[in-house]
C-alpha cells in the first residue's frame, strides 16, 4: 500500500510503498477513505509535536474509513461499518490498523471527507469552550485564526453556546468565511491597533487563540476582569511569554489546552464531547467547512497549503 511517511526529522516526508498492516488483538483494519490534515502534522514531521511516534511513521492524525477486518476480541465495530478515528498518526495511507475503542460510528448522512476532519477541530473547540473555559451565554468570545480548520469550529460552536463572537483573521475572504460561520464582529488580524479595536467592542470574556506570538499581547490586554484565555496553538510560529503580574491585576486565567491529552487523563470527557457533536451534526446544527479535498498523490501540495495558511476550513486528503 502507499503511505506518506517520515523516516528522519531532517528529511521531507515521502509517499512510499510499504507493507499493509493486519488487525491485531483489539484492533480493526480500515480501508482509509479520507484523512484530515492538521497543523500538528507539520510539527510532527519536524519532530516538534508533543506526541511523536517511533520512526518510520505515517503522518495523519485523524481519518475516516470502512472496517474490512477485525482482530481478536473485537465485538464492535463490525466489518463494513463506516467509522472515524483519532489515531495520532497513520491516517495518510491506504489501510491502517487502529484500536477498536477509538472508532466512532459516523452518521449515514455524513460524507467521509467531513468525518475525517471532524474530530480534532470540533472536539477541540467544544471541549475547550465548554469544559475548560466554561463559556456562558451572553459572554464575548474572541477567536484568532478564525478562518482556519479549528477556528471556524470555535466560531460556530461559540454561537451555538449563546456567545457574542468576534472573529479575527487575515484578509476579507477569510473574514467572510468567519461571518458565514456565525461571527458577530470581524477584525482583520493586521489591524494597526488590534487592542483598541477589541476594547472599542467592549473587550472580551474568553479568548480562543490558535495563533499566539504577536497576537497574544493585544488580545490579552483587551481581556475583561475574570477573562479566560485559551492557548490552543502557535500557528504564528512564536510561543508567547505570559506576563504573570498582569494576570493578577484582572484575575485572568490562562488555560493551556491539548485535546489529545484528554485520552490519557479524562477520556470520558473527550468521548462524551464527540458523541454530543455527532448528535448535533445529525440534527443539522453543525455544518463542517472543508475547503479543499485533494488526492493522496497531492499530499505535499496540501501540506504546503496548510503551512502557508492558504485555506479556510479543513484540508482533507482523499485516499
Amino acid at each position: 500500500m502507499r503511505a506518506y511517511q517520515i523516516s528522519d526529522f531532517d528529511r521531507t516526508p515521502a509517499l512510499i510503498d510499504v507493507e499493509a498492516p493486519a488487525a491485531g488483538t483489539g484492533e480493526v483494519l480500515l480501508r482509509i477513505e479520507a484523512c484530515g490534515l492538521n497543523f500538528a502534522d507539520l510539527l510532527m514531521a519536524k519532530g516538534k509535536y508533543q506526541d511523536i511516534p517511533p520512526l518510520p511513521a505515517t503522518l495523519g492524525l485523524e481519518l475516516a474509513g470502512q472496517v474490512v477486518a477485525v482482530g481478536a476480541g473485537v465485538e464492535s465495530p463490525a466489518i463494513g461499518e463506516r467509522v472515524a478515528v483519532y489515531a495520532g498518526h497513520g491516517g495518510l495511507a491506504e489501510y491502517g490498523a487502529f484500536p477498536a475503542e477509538r472508532c466512532l460510528k459516523i452518521p449515514d448522512c455524513m460524507p467521509m471527507a467531513e468525518a475525517a476532519g471532524f474530530q480534532i477541530a470540533y472536539g477541540t473547540s467544544h471541549l475547550a469552550l465548554g469544559h475548560s473555559a466554561r463559556l456562558q451565554p451572553g459572554e464575548t468570545l474572541l477567536v484568532t485564526g478564525a478562518a482556519g480548520g479549528v477556528g471556524l469550529t470555535a466560531v460556530e460552536i461559540g454561537k451555538l453556546m449563546g456567545a457574542r463572537v468576534i472573529a479575527c483573521a487575515r484578509g476579507a475572504d477569510k473574514l467572510e468565511a468567519a461571518r458565514a460561520a456565525g461571527a458577530d464582529e470581524l477584525i482583520d488580524s493586521d489591524h494597526p491597533d488590534l487592542r483598541q479595536a477589541l476594547k472599542d467592542l467592549g473587550g472580551v470574556d474568553v479568548v480562543y487563540d490558535t495563533i499566539g506570538g504577536p497576537l497574544f499581547t493585544p488580545c490579552f490586554r483587551a481581556c475583561r476582569p475574570e477573562a479566560r484565555y485559551l492557548v490552543i496553538g502557535f500557528a504564528g510560529g512564536e510561543v508567547q511569554q505570559i506576563p504573570a503580574n498582569h494576570l493578577l491585576v484582572k484575575n485572568i486565567s490562562v488555560i493551556g489546552f491539548y485535546w489529545g491529552g484528554y485520552l490519557k487523563f479524562n477520556e470520558a470527557a473527550l468521548t462524551g464531547s464527540l458523541q454530543t457533536l455527532l448528535g448535533w451534526y445529525a440534527e443539522g446544527r453543525l455544518k463542517p467547512h472543508v475547503s479543499h479535498v485533494l488526492p493522496l498523490d497531492q499530499v505535499e501540495e496540501a501540506m504546503t497549503m496548510l503551512r502557508e495558511r492558504k485555506s479556510t476550513g479543513k484540508i482533507v486528503i482523499e485516499i
